[in-house]
């Protein structure tokens, strides 16, 4: 078994395109009309072409909690607690972390060393934070 397609719940799904397109430098694969929505993916250029993210709707009126889309509500309790809602590698954490800020990326935390790996953190503007580490 493999891993082909994650989802990253984005609050706006053609913000979250610009975001990762042209920000952290994905390439959009797919994008196919869904009622509302869209099947929106993006692959990474550095990594396995195969392994696509689904930048996910976070409003999905069908399944509520509290008369709330169950999605957004927890995208912001990941959010408010500062838990990453996904990892990214990168083989040269300060470059990757000067590229971005260059680009007006903002970043929660710094590159900072965690046992065997180095961490950052930033907000992708759609309603999560994410983590890139170097191992």
């Amino acid at each position: 078994m493999k891993v082909i397609v994650t989802s990253i719940l984005v609050d706006d799904q053609d913000k979250a395109l610009k975001f990762y397109t042209e920000k952290l430098g994905f390439v959009k694969k797919t994008e196919l009309p869904m009622g509302d929505a869209k099947w929106l993916t993006v692959i990474s250029p550095e990594g396995n072409m195969d392994v696509e993210i689904l930048l996910e709707p976070n409003w999905n009126p069908s399944i509520q909690i509290d008369g709330k889309p169950a999605a957004a509500e927890y995208q912001k309790i990941l959010f408010k607690a500062n838990i990453p809602a996904t990892v990214f590698g990168t083989d040269d954490i300060s470059k990757e972390y000067e590229r971005l800020k260059a680009l007006g990326v903002r970043f929660t935390m710094r590159p900072t060393p965690a046992g065997k790996v180095t961490i950052a953190v930033f907000d992708d503007t759609c309603g999560n934070l994410i983590s890139i580490a170097q191992q």
